[in-house]
């Protein structure tokens, strides 16, 4: 199947894939069946099968599948194995716990610069990470060849940073603030966590379960 083809939730459930195999080779348990991995995905052993299917397959009839190897070729799907370099603009609370927690050399990413306008906190590191001027970004990121950006500045600034970087050669991006990069930029990849968002759809979900929706007639 032509990748450009696969539908994005197939794409989203790929990370989970590889999480759940992580924990099953940590336990070293060396196969599985598409209907003992459909229980841990809380899916179906069909939609297994089909989702796999979309990038070669991978199983053996009567054998299910190697977790070793399908979490391998799971890696190589996602591309962890690649390192792309990448920036971290916005050392606030949210910036600095990404930057401090997230271990990005195993998900695809080496984190080679973080910035910030905070004069107090320029020069200080974070992972080994220097804090630099968020003037120099441009210069940096042509220099170090940098093909993504986690941006966690307020959203008053996410346009000139956008600006800045895209126009720097960097056109994906982890997008925390709730800036539509999409607007101007249609070929950018992007990412978009907003978190304010999921918080009120888990009021939304709960508001349902406890049922607590009125409607009231105009």
């Amino acid at each position: 199947m032509n990748r450009e083809n696969i539908s994005k939730s197939v794409i989203r459930r790929l990370p989970r894939y590889y999480r759940f195999l992580t924990e099953l080779e940590e336990k070293n348990i060396d196969r599985i069946s598409s209907g003992k991995l459909s229980e841990i995905m809380r899916s179906t052993a069909s939609q297994v099968r089909q989702d796999l299917n979309c990038f070669g397959g991978f199983g053996h009839q009567g054998y299910g599948y190697s977790v070793p190897k399908l979490r391998e070729e799971i890696a190589n799907i996602l591309g962890l194995n690649r390192h792309y370099k990448a920036v971290l603009v916005g050392a606030g609370h949210i910036g600095t716990g990404i930057a401090a927690h997230m271990n990005f050399d195993k998900l695809g990413y080496e984190l080679v610069g973080i910035f910030d306008n905070n004069e107090e906190i320029l020069g200080a590191h974070i992972n080994k990470v220097e804090i630099m001027d968020v003037d120099n970004i441009s210069k940096f990121c042509r220099d170090n060849n940098v093909s993504a950006a986690f941006l966690c500045v307020p959203r008053s600034a996410a346009k000139k940073t956008v600006d800045t970087l895209y126009n720097a050669g960097v056109k994906c991006f982890w997008n925390f603030t709730h800036y539509f990069i999409g607007g101007d930029y249609p070929d950018a990849v992007v990412e978009n966590v907003h978190l304010s968002d999921m918080l009120m759809t888990l009021c939304y979900r709960m508001n349902e379960v406890n049922g607590d929706y009125e409607h009231e007639d105009e």
